[in-house]
């Protein structure tokens, strides 16, 4: 059997973990991008302490964000495999129109005032539908052996197609209030939003699966070196196929969760989420070229860019210099991540 890869290491019990250098990295990656978070939000309170450093603003930040976060919640899984997938948010899109029909359905057309019966249903719909086109992508990516760029960027037409035809080409608007008002608006526990509550879970949860099992550490050892993790005993085929399910679940989920808070499925807001989440993962520290991670930098990802447009707004710049700023961020990112990994390279 040959060695693994350098940047891989093998714990007394002969189960894969982070390697040092790895952790040096996520460290790293994760300190500096915090400081820019910092840097953000203190020139924006400067700028506008009235405005941007109010309660208010944060509570929204917090709303606004969280269907991204459970989006990138899985996409880190993905991408530490060294994969990607671009079909994310016609995924969320369809789960969250197959929610909309199937309440609609179990109500006789009008679901506005069905209760929480109806409602589970619904959600139960959302999660199958997402988990179905993850499953469709770790197949075809896993099994079939065809690139995650192609398999996703088919995949991403697909759903978004299906999702179109599913009503016409119309969103569902016929949404029961009572999701809306509870899971949508509602708060608790001293006024968080239950939207920012159930993403928090669901990032905490993300973070224990990548950080402290051991799907976590064949998900770094595959993105390390694949052909090293299947020769040491990982089912990298079987592994591949689970990561892209949690990555269409979490779509599922992150569709009931848009369709709860906009009462309506939204088609229009939700076409480059897809971007959205894989800018936020990489700015987070995420290494494109995988096997380097943390759900920390993801959080903090997410946050840059909604930052950044929540400060323009407030201070009146024009949205041409929000894209600008966050596609630079996103330049930096990648580049800091090359050149690190060019360095430790040459060692």
């Amino acid at each position: 059997m040959s060695a693994p890869a350098k940047d891989i290491q093998t714990t007394v019990d002969g189960e894969f973990a982070k390697p040092p250098l790895g952790k040096r990295l996520v460290g790293a990656n994760t300190f500096w991008i915090a400081l820019v978070l910092i840097a953000l939000i203190a020139v924006f309170t400067a700028i506008a302490p009235a405005e941007f450093a109010t309660l208010f603003t944060f509570q929204t930040l917090l709303i606004e964000t969280s269907v991204l976060l459970v989006l990138s919640v899985g996409m880190t899984f993905v991408i530490i495999t060294s994969g990607i997938d671009l079909s994310v948010g016609s995924v969320l899109i369809f789960a969250g129109m197959v929610a909309g029909k199937t309440m609609e359905a179990l109500s006789g057309g009008d679901a506005s005032h069905a209760g929480w019966g109806v409602i589970t249903a619904g959600l139960v719909a959302a999660v199958l539908a997402g988990a179905v086109w993850g499953l469709i992508n770790g197949f075809l990516i896993a099994v079939a052996g065809i690139p995650p760029l192609i398999v996703t960027l088919g995949t991403m037409g697909a759903a978004l197609g299906v999702s179109l035809l599913l009503n016409g080409g119309s969103d569902v608007r016929s949404v029961p209030t009572e999701l809306n008002k509870v899971l949508g608006y509602g708060t608790s526990f001293g006024g968080i939003p239950n939207l920012v509550l159930v993403a928090v879970v669901i990032t905490l949860i993300g973070a224990w699966l990548l950080h402290t099992t051991r799907f976590g550490r064949y998900t770094f050892a595959v993105g390390s070196n694949a052909e090293a993790a299947r020769r040491s005993g990982i089912g990298v085929t079987a592994h591949l196929l689970k990561v892209y399910l949690l990555t269409g679940f979490l779509a599922g989920i992150a569709g009931f969760m848009s369709l709860a808070y906009y009462a309506s499925t939204t088609i229009s807001a939700h076409t480059t989420d897809n971007l959205n989440a894989i800018s936020a993962t990489v700015m987070g520290g995420t290494s494109l070229f995988g096997g380097v991670g943390s759900m920390l930098g993801t959080v903090i990802g997410v946050f840059i860019p909604a930052v950044l447009n929540k400060g323009f707004n407030i201070t009146h710049v024009q949205d041409f210099w929000q894209m600008i700023a966050v596609g630079a961020v996103l330049i930096a990112a990648v580049w800091f991540d090359q050149r690190r990994r060019r360095k430790r390279n040459s060692r």
